[in-house]
């Protein structure tokens, strides 16, 4: 038999599929990553330390920063809108509180791997911690800031407790108040830093391959805070264009995300009335986001040590 034909009868096999493309290896890399909670709890609070390094009060100035925003944006726009401000003030700092979370996911987050560059490179770790390690670093900080809801909640629990409007006219809402709907705040939390898990995870990956997206990221959160009703309620919308939610200009709202992120939050906080209808679309949005984060990494989570 010559040497050709030898080689012709040898059996082929298909060839083997790349290594680092396997949704094996990314379910594996979220495992390992949820698993090495003490490696991003250690590096997220490093983190905070490490910015306020020297400071006297240190992380305290999370706190007074956030104090001061919304004390004087709150002031501002309640006089701006004809609100009263034993409401509206709470309302305006809750919502700041959730948004502070949210846009640290959006540019922070867009920014993980790239600012973890060196121990990517010499630190046999999941991808998957970098990105924890992120949101537990934002968790913290929106636990410092949960000290200036209290001391609102405080002042103001007189206004809070019973059936109140965020606007004083005839269309208002009538919110509930506050009750044992709080509780729902314990839910709501897991599922938005859930959603600041995928987050992270997409962006920071697509971030790492093309460097202009952080900027992009940063351009646009800066349009979707001022579309958001953060310091402004829906309430206004109904007077200045119509009553009921079948108004036009609801839209403007209801279209935005963020703003159903914000009000699963901030409704139990405030004692707002409870619109399940939020919640279908923050999960809607939590299985799509995870979905499209899990095909990155399924596709791309070997290619980051080359990209950074």
């Amino acid at each position: 038999m010559s040497a050709i034909s030898a080689i012709e009868s040898v059996p082929t096999s298909p060839p083997p599929v790349h290594a680092g493309r396997s949704w094996a290896r990314a379910f594996q890399d979220i495992r390992e990553g949820l698993a090495a909670r003490e490696l991003w709890g250690h590096l997220g609070w490093q983190d905070i330390k490490q910015r306020y390094r020297r400071s006297v009060i240190g992380p305290l100035w999370i706190t007074l920063s956030m104090a001061v925003t919304s004390a004087g944006l709150g002031l501002l726009y309640s006089q701006l809108f004809g609100s009263p401000i034993g409401t509206f003030l709470p309302y305006v700092t809750v919502g700041f509180i959730v948004w502070a979370f949210i846009l640290g996911c959006l540019t922070e987050g867009s920014d993980a791997f790239i600012s973890n560059e060196g121990l990517i490179k010499h630190l046999p770790a999941p991808l998957t911690v970098y990105a924890l390690r992120t949101v537990w670093r934002l968790t913290l900080m929106l636990v410092h800031n949960l000290l200036v809801y209290l001391a609102v909640l405080i002042i103001f629990f007189g206004y809070l407790s019973q059936p109140y409007k965020l606007q004083e006219t005839a269309n208002a809402i009538v919110q509930p108040g506050l009750s044992w709907t709080a509780l729902l705040a314990v839910p709501a939390f897991v599922l938005i830093a859930a959603n600041g898990a995928w987050v992270t995870l997409l962006f920071g990956i697509i971030s790492t391959r093309y460097r202009d997206i952080p900027q992009v990221i940063a351009a646009l959160t800066q349009l979707v805070f001022f579309m958001t009703p953060i310091m402004w309620s829906t309430d206004i919308l109904n007077q200045r264009f119509g009553e009921g939610d079948h108004s036009w200009a609801i839209l403007i709202a209801e279209l935005n995300p963020v703003y159903h992120f914000i009000q699963i939050l901030r409704a139990p906080l405030l004692g707002l009335q409870q619109s399940w209808h939020h919640w279908v679309v923050v999960g809607g949005v939590t299985l799509v986001g995870w979905a499209l984060a899990l095909v990155a990494m399924r596709n791309y989570r070997a290619r980051i040590s080359y990209w950074v």
